[in-house]
């Protein structure tokens, strides 16, 4: 098998390895509802629950790759059960920091549209 945060990182739940066991060491990472540490080895079946911003990831493990794989082959290592109101919440809050306006209060200024267009081009 393989480490937590090799295993986190293989299956791209976090960009990077270390960041990944530095969300473990914070707590943000639970195995079977446990907090761990980022040497345990997940083992297939195991739960693991993974704080990413506002969002909350439910996963379960079905085996662990030999390295990092593609996006297209995640699905073969783990099953995704994080219900679809989860990603909701980052688009609402992704959304809000992007256009934080108030109705009405006119028209937006050069530096707010331009964050509209990075935001709706993207």
């Amino acid at each position: 098998m393989m480490r937590l945060d090799q295993w986190l990182w293989a299956v791209r739940l976090y960009k990077t390895r270390g960041l990944a066991a530095d969300e473990i060491k914070a707590g943000h990472v639970r195995l079977n509802g446990e907090t761990t540490k980022p040497a345990k080895e997940p083992k297939p079946g195991d739960m693991i629950t993974a704080r990413q911003g506002v969002v909350l990831r439910a996963v379960r493990v079905i085996d662990a790759p030999r390295s990092r794989v593609g996006a297209k082959l995640v699905a073969q290592y783990m099953e995704d059960l994080t219900p679809p109101e989860e990603f909701e919440k980052g688009r609402d809050v992704h959304l809000r920091t992007v256009a934080p306006r108030v109705r009405g209060s006119g028209r937006p200024t050069k530096r707010e549209r331009r964050d509209l267009d990075r935001f709706t081009v993207d």
